[in-house]
C-alpha cells in the first residue's frame, strides 16, 4: 500500500505558472504508475495526465496538453505535475492517483490510492 500527499496549490493569475508536487510513502514507489486528475466545483473529477512507472510514457488530457508536464522522480518518491499558461478553467482540488499497473491509464477506478488533493486557483 501507497500513501500519497499533494503540495504546490495555490492562488495564481492567468498566464502564470505552478508545479504541484505528490510525495509517496510506503511500498516502493517505482512500481505504481502515477496519474494526476481535477474536480473543478459542481463538476466530476477527471483525467489530467499520467506517467508509468519509470517515466518513459505519457499521456495528457486534450486540454491541458502543451501546457502541462508530469514527470517522477523515483529517488525522492514524488511525481510532479508542471502547470504553465494557466487559465481561469484550470481551477480545481488536484489529485494525485496511484495505479498498481504498468503503464497506468486515464480511468480513476484503475487507481485503488489518492491523495487528498490541492487546491489550484487562477484568477482572470
Amino acid at each position: 500500500q501507497v500513501q500519497l500527499v499533494e503540495s504546490g496549490g495555490g492562488l495564481v493569475q492567468a498566464a502564470g505558472s505552478l508545479r504541484l508536487s505528490c510525495a509517496a510513502s510506503g511500498r516502493t514507489f517505482s512500481t505504481y504508475a502515477m496519474g494526476w486528475f481535477r474536480q473543478a466545483p459542481g463538476k466530476e473529477r477527471e483525467f489530467v495526465a499520467r506517467i508509468t512507472r519509470i517515466g518513459t510514457l505519457t499521456d495528457y488530457a486534450d486540454s491541458v496538453k502543451g501546457r502541462f508536464t508530469i514527470s517522477r522522480d523515483n529517488a525522492k518518491n514524488t511525481v510532479y505535475l508542471q502547470m504553465n499558461s494557466l487559465k481561469p478553467e484550470d481551477t480545481a482540488l488536484y489529485y494525485c492517483a496511484a495505479s498498481e499497473s504498468r503503464i497506468g491509464s486515464r480511468t480513476q477506478r484503475d487507481y485503488p490510492y489518492w491523495g487528498q488533493g490541492t487546491q489550484v486557483t487562477v484568477s482572470s
